[in-house]
């Protein structure tokens, strides 16, 4: 079964604006429960604040847990599923990139910490004094969406700037911000990550998404291990393992076959690199999702 992967024309209403959405998240989950009430991806930048509900949040197999003043962040292509203990109340937008950097040429969705890379972790919790004022934005700009007023769009999208903005100040409290905003590490960074996306399932070593960026695999590992303290070997194989755990759980195919089509040169080269990143074997792990 291939994971089914959501368009923003499937939650809209009459009369939208083009690549953007806005709504409460009781009313979101209650018209879309048909579409989200399994494990799905989604090809938009994704921003949920809650204000009351408990539950889970499966984001790429990690589990988080949803409480009051809790805000998730995810970008296209993340694996995601809500569980719900309590009914959860709060404001949910989504956008396309191009949404976005349309409107602001000099400025890019990756600048902001929660997208710039997905080692960066997906949530933030608020104050309830931040919750209140939040809280006060994500209304102005659901509002806006529901209305049709003048000059509509450009409200909305400066609207969810400042939303995006405020959730960064947060977001970086304790971060070092000379970190975040080094242009020239961040722009290698997300250069690596879009490669290894694209092939980390035949170019499982560092040395070849060195030389894509003209840089030596000794700078290159410098500029992960500054960024975000790993090598560019975890990050492969970080990917690697995603990819499998999505094919693992999310398709009908056998197990050889997925070491095949990961391009492994054997099913228990396969098995054995599985088992020493995750702890378990393909199967074992399948086993926790039937």
């Amino acid at each position: 079964m291939k994971i089914p992967v959501l368009n923003i024309s499937q939650f809209k209403e009459s009369a939208p604006l083009n690549d953007v959405y806005i709504n409460s998240f009781s009313d979101h989950i209650q018209r879309n429960k048909d579409l989200i009430n399994k494990p799905h991806s989604h090809n938009f930048y994704l921003c949920v604040l809650f204000k009351e509900g408990t539950g889970t949040h499966e984001i790429d197999f990690n589990s988080y847990s949803i409480n009051p003043g809790r805000v998730f962040f995810l970008k296209p292509g993340q694996t995601h599923f809500w569980k719900f203990e309590t009914p959860p109340q709060g404001y949910i937008f989504f956008h396309s990139q191009e949404f976005y950097d349309f409107k602001f040429l000099d400025h890019k969705l990756h600048s902001f910490p929660f997208f710039y890379s997905n080692q960066n972790p997906p949530f933030l919790d608020i104050t309830p004094e931040n919750l209140q004022k939040l809280n006060l934005k994500f209304k102005e700009a659901y509002t806006e969406y529901s209305e049709n007023n003048l000059l509509r769009e450009l409200k909305i999208v400066n609207s969810l700037n400042d939303i995006y903005i405020e959730l960064t100040r947060v977001y970086t409290v304790d971060i070092n911000i000379e970190k975040l905003s080094s242009p020239g590490y961040i722009n290698i960074l997300e250069a690596l990550e879009h490669l290894i996306n694209d092939q980390f399932k035949s170019e499982k070593l560092p040395k070849f998404y060195a030389d894509k960026l003209c840089i030596t695999t000794k700078h290159l590992n410098r500029v992960v291990k500054q960024t975000i303290n790993k090598t560019t070997s975890q990050l492969i194989s970080e990917r690697i393992i995603l990819e499998a755990k999505r094919l693992i759980v999310h398709s009908h195919e056998n197990l050889a076959n997925i070491a095949d089509t990961l391009e492994f040169s054997d099913y228990a080269y396969f098995s054995k690199f599985f088992k020493l990143k995750t702890g378990m074997t393909p199967l074992d792990f399948r086993k926790k999702y039937f």
